[in-house]
């Protein structure tokens, strides 16, 4: 269940603004009655201001007054009160600088381990460009003699589940079109 923000500065509000009971006002801040008596008496929360939280848009003053007219009812946490949360917006992914240079790494890894993703796949999975790609795929990138495969989960380029989901959707799009999946290119110890 939602509760308040900072439960304990509103209780504190509560207690000294209203005439709410210890239970009510225990129930909306998700804390136990004690412990709002405790609060009342002077011995928890010493020194916390209270916060209002009419003013802050958690609680309407009339769903106040209902409360304080009747005993049994309780106070209930205004929907505009609970964040919603935040989806992630289209955009490119940030990758830390200290990060950057890891990056050509994990695709390189991940043309070799997982050649049914594609190129787009890639490029959102890792946050890079289409054409870096390329330039690793192709060998043409300025730093190819030093780009060394490395898994970009170990890496903390993606996450597994955005790399499992990846590579499953790769895989059914593939069964869709009647196409098996190509198999990984060999390591250099499995060439030899």
């Amino acid at each position: 269940m939602a509760q308040p923000l900072m439960p304990k500065a509103t209780a504190v509000w509560l207690i000294e603004k209203t005439s709410l009971s210890f239970e009510q006002i225990a129930d909306f801040v998700a804390m136990h009655p004690l412990e709002v008596q405790a609060i009342a008496d002077g011995e928890v929360a010493q020194g916390i201001v209270g916060y209002d939280p009419v003013a802050n848009g958690q609680v309407t003053q009339e769903d106040i007054v209902r409360c304080e007219a009747d005993s049994t009812a309780r106070l209930k946490l205004a929907p505009t009160a609970v964040p919603l949360s935040r989806t992630r917006q289209k955009g490119g992914r940030y990758t830390p600088v200290a990060k950057r240079h890891d990056r050509p790494d994990g695709i390189a890894w991940l043309l070799r381990n997982h050649p049914e993703l594609q190129v787009q796949q890639v490029a959102k999975l890792l946050g890079t460009t289409k054409d870096t790609i390329e330039k690793v795929s192709n060998k043409t990138h300025w730093n190819s003699a030093n780009i060394k495969p490395r898994d970009p989960v170990i890496l903390g380029l993606c996450t597994q589940s955005a790399l499992n989901t990846a590579v499953t959707a790769a895989q059914q799009r593939l069964a869709a079109e009647g196409r098996e999946a190509p198999a990984p290119a060999p390591t250099t110890s499995e060439a030899e």
